[in-house]
């Protein structure tokens, strides 16, 4: 399922796209919140695109890319993943350092927000991130989630933030 917006388009993650996401988690910008620093190796990437194929087969959701309309390269991911036990997938995204500060996180999670409710009809939404990333959660006021929680998972402060149909 392709989606898109006014200047980005949503391309489901898949095999032949391995290369692409490591690139992503593998950068330091990205990896210091959503790896909790480490370098992933191919392998934990090769078993996260086989779950987003499996998740994007059963339940209609996963992983996109985030592509810029004008010359289609990708510049982050973004979808609804299950995170932390919770029952609710989460919104996740990920931006290389070069495409923030222009907009693209929040229409990219503003079009999985809309596709989670209309599309999926899915009656609220989560999302987390470590109480450090400043941005991230700044990202997530933005998009109308208001903040419920606070956790420590292995030994981070996350905090957790809603937002309902």
């Amino acid at each position: 399922m392709i989606l898109e917006t006014d200047r980005l388009i949503l391309t489901p993650i898949v095999e032949n796209d391995l290369n692409k996401l490591h690139a992503i988690f593998t950068d330091s910008y990205v990896r210091r919140y959503l790896c909790d620093g480490q370098i992933w190796s191919l392998d934990p990437v090769e078993e996260m695109i086989e779950q987003n194929e499996q998740l994007f087969g059963e339940k209609k959701f996963g992983l996109w890319f985030i592509e810029r309309k004008n010359d289609r390269e990708v510049i982050g991911f973004v979808g609804l993943w299950y995170f932390f036990e919770e029952p609710q997938p989460q919104l996740v995204y990920a931006l290389l350092p070069k495409a923030i500060k222009k907009g693209y996180a929040t229409e990219a999670s503003t079009k999985i927000l809309e596709y989670g409710f209309d599309g999926l009809g899915l009656d609220y939404l989560v999302a987390s991130c470590d109480r450090p990333n400043i941005e991230s959660c700044k990202l997530a006021a933005r998009l109308g989630m208001r903040q419920v929680e606070e956790r420590i998972v292995n030994e981070n402060p996350i905090l957790f933030f809603r937002i309902d149909k």
